[in-house]
């Protein structure tokens, strides 16, 4: 099954086997954000995590780059002397609504770095649950460049990531970390070439779209939430989540599929 969305103007989708492909798609400024992008980003991935035939969401960017992060052309007329930006109040309407989205949803959200994702870019990339990066990625936390504070939750993913150490010395330096330095200190899952990425973007998640959606979703909370917990309580957490995982269609087809030797056909319930 496959679908093809045409009425935006910054993103394109597509979704085919149980899998949303999200692309931004500004190539011609790097994929930058503007107030378009971010309103239907958020829009599409509203749509993603009700729609019951998409199991996985992709995410991508057109061109050679994932994305430069905010377009700084959109601001020219606001910065004239005398001009104090509202940077919160944007946060708040524009980009945490987008990043809360992809952290909180049940479904499974893999980013899939083609070329440079910089500033509220990286951020973007950071908040997936997966990154598949190209041999051409790059990250790069520029706040610091322009005298503004790491945001879009990079100050509470970065460190989850790669440890309080390697977060500071990115955010505080804003240095470039390329495709392979992102796979040695565990910022990327996998790094692939670039013509080879699409494919293998498609491989994981048709993958992981095939596999049992309740116990994705549970397994996905279990883990967000584990940093914030003691061991007691996680371990109740687990055992909750197993009793409601031991409960779906799924489980007992897995058991089934395993004692009759045959593959599993899961389907989400």
């Amino acid at each position: 099954m496959s679908s093809t969305a045409t009425d935006n103007q910054a993103i394109a989708i597509t979704t085919t086997d149980h899998v949303m492909t999200i692309t931004i798609n500004r190539p011609d400024v790097l994929n930058a954000f503007n107030d378009v992008f971010s309103k239907e980003m958020i829009a599409a991935l509203k749509h993603a995590e009700k729609d019951s035939d998409v199991r996985v969401i992709v995410i991508t960017g057109a061109g050679r780059a994932f994305s430069s992060g905010q377009d700084l052309e959109e601001l020219k007329e606001k910065y004239v002397p005398g001009h104090v930006p509202e940077l919160g109040k944007d946060l708040r309407r524009r980009y945490d609504p987008m990043i809360k989205r992809i952290r909180l949803m049940d479904k499974p959200v893999i980013a899939s770095v083609n070329g440079v994702a910089a500033g509220a870019g990286c951020s973007l990339a950071l908040a997936c649950d997966l990154r598949i990066a190209s041999e051409n990625a790059a990250f790069i936390e520029v706040f610091v460049n322009v005298g503004l504070v790491p945001d879009s939750a990079s100050t509470w993913t970065l460190p989850r990531l790669v440890g309080l150490g390697r977060a500071m010395e990115m955010c505080l330096t804003g240095r470039k970390v390329k495709a392979d330095e992102a796979l040695q200190i565990g910022l990327v899952n996998e790094v692939v070439s670039s013509d080879d990425l699409e494919n293998r973007t498609r491989t994981i998640a048709t993958h992981i779209a095939g596999l049992p959606g309740r116990a994705l979703a549970l397994t996905k909370r279990l883990l967000n939430d584990s940093l914030e917990r003691s061991l007691a309580e996680q371990l109740e957490a687990e055992a909750f989540a197993q009793d409601t995982a031991g409960r779906t269609k799924d489980h007992f087809e897995g058991v089934t599929a395993f004692l009759e030797k045959r593959a599993p056909n899961f389907i989400g319930e």
